[in-house]
């Protein structure tokens, strides 16, 4: 993790009770909320892939997914894809009967 000057700011609301294990944990750990928090929103953003700014991660994330649900089909007929029209009308008018 790089040590850049901290010039934002940013707060929100939390439940009294996230705050004061928040505000433990920081203790626990010799830090300053401000540092556990920003140790905590990098560690979020380094599993989700965002790695802030490094768009590497999210990409591998989403090919990997993609290629899991991805497949190619095989029939041993490189025609077939011109015929289907062909085909598919033959099969309905055998299933209709006419």
């Amino acid at each position: 993790m790089q040590c850049m000057a901290k010039t934002e700011v940013y707060s929100w609301r939390v439940e009294p009770t996230t705050k004061q294990a928040l505000e433990e944990e920081a203790r626990r750990q010799g830090l300053s909320l401000a540092e556990l928090l920003d140790r905590i929103a990098n560690s979020w953003l380094a599993a989700r892939g965002a790695g802030l700014g490094d768009d590497e991660a999210e990409q591998a994330r989403l090919r990997e997914s993609l290629l899991a649900t991805a497949g190619t089909l095989s029939g041993g007929d490189p025609e077939r894809a011109t015929r289907a029209r062909s085909t598919l009308r033959e099969k309905l008018t055998k299933k209709r009967g006419r």
